[in-house]
């Protein structure tokens, strides 16, 4: 199994477009475009993780991605979705041009693709594009895939007030090799079960959005809490569960994704930084290969 971190910012990437604070300003730290995923059981069959407004930058970025070798020929087959948000749906628009690709989420997602952002009948019209409710443990496009609800924050756009979950992680295991990759970009909680669902991972990768959660309060005058409002679980949080289960699985790699504009761990040079990396954690760069 073959992984590619085509990014890892939150919602509007690093340094984001409206924002001049200390961290944006800084030409010295290295741009990263918003999260998503990339992943093949063959190296020949790609499926995407996400896609983000990002996405075609982040195909020609990546030699593995680019199309060929026939003239209208391309390796992605599919989309994988944790969730309905823009920052990790819009890109399917700019994936119209394909003949068709299979799109697979939560029922909620794929419901609010429909009804309230119409993702779906507006590229149906463009291919043949397959859509299908992610079960919780089944055997697809080579790999053996298990998804685990983890929250149920619904996009601001969204008018729907029941269903869910919103929000899920994925469990990747290739049986050839027996690696297993994690990929959970949006966490609320560190949920009820996650503990399993990481148990035996060759590699995690987690919610890095905030560093702490008065983080937004602190750089951007706002009263908003990372955790209670935006849904998103601090490092600080879960870089203490990390420790306490790193001496039960030291086999497993632990990484951050998702890093919004205001981390200060998007500087190399910050204390918050060498915190993690101390801990035994990665904050990866976009375009990042991993093999299992």
């Amino acid at each position: 199994m073959k992984a590619i971190l085509l990014g890892t910012a939150a919602g509007g990437g690093f340094p984001q477009w409206n924002c001049a604070c200390p961290t944006c300003s800084d030409p010295g730290l290295v741009p990263r475009t918003q999260d998503g995923l990339a992943i093949s059981a063959d190296g020949n069959d790609w499926y995407l993780v996400n896609a983000s407004p990002d996405i075609r930058a982040q195909l020609l970025a990546t030699k593995q991605l680019r199309a060929g070798p026939g003239p209208r020929e391309t390796p992605i087959k599919g989309v994988f979705l944790t969730d309905a948000e823009l920052d990790h749906t819009l890109g399917l628009m700019m994936l119209r041009e394909s003949a068709g690709l299979e799109v697979h989420g939560p029922p909620a997602v794929l419901r609010a693709l429909n009804d309230d952002f119409a993702v779906r009948p507006i590229v149906n019209r463009y291919g043949a594009w397959t859509w299908s409710a992610i079960g919780p443990d089944q055997f697809l496009v080579g790999l053996r895939i298990k998804v685990l609800p983890v929250s149920d924050k619904r996009p601001k756009y969204v008018t729907e007030t029941t269903g869910g979950p919103w929000v899920v992680a994925y469990r990747f295991e290739d049986p050839a090799t027996g690696g297993v990759l994690v990929y959970a970009p949006c966490l609320a909680t560190w949920p009820d079960g996650f503990d399993e669902f990481v148990d035996g991972a060759t590699y995690v990768v987690l919610d890095g959005t905030f560093h702490d959660g008065g983080e937004l309060a602190d750089k951007a005058e706002s009263t908003v809490r990372a955790q209670t409002v935006m849904g998103h679980l601090p490092i600080e949080a879960s870089l203490e569960r990390i420790r306490e289960l790193g001496a039960a699985q030291p086999g497993t790699a632990w990484a951050y994704t998702h890093l919004n504009n205001t981390n200060p761990a998007l500087d190399p040079a910050t204390s918050q930084y060498a915190g993690i990396r101390a801990a035994g954690v990665k904050v990866p760069p976009d375009g990042t290969v991993l093999v299992l």
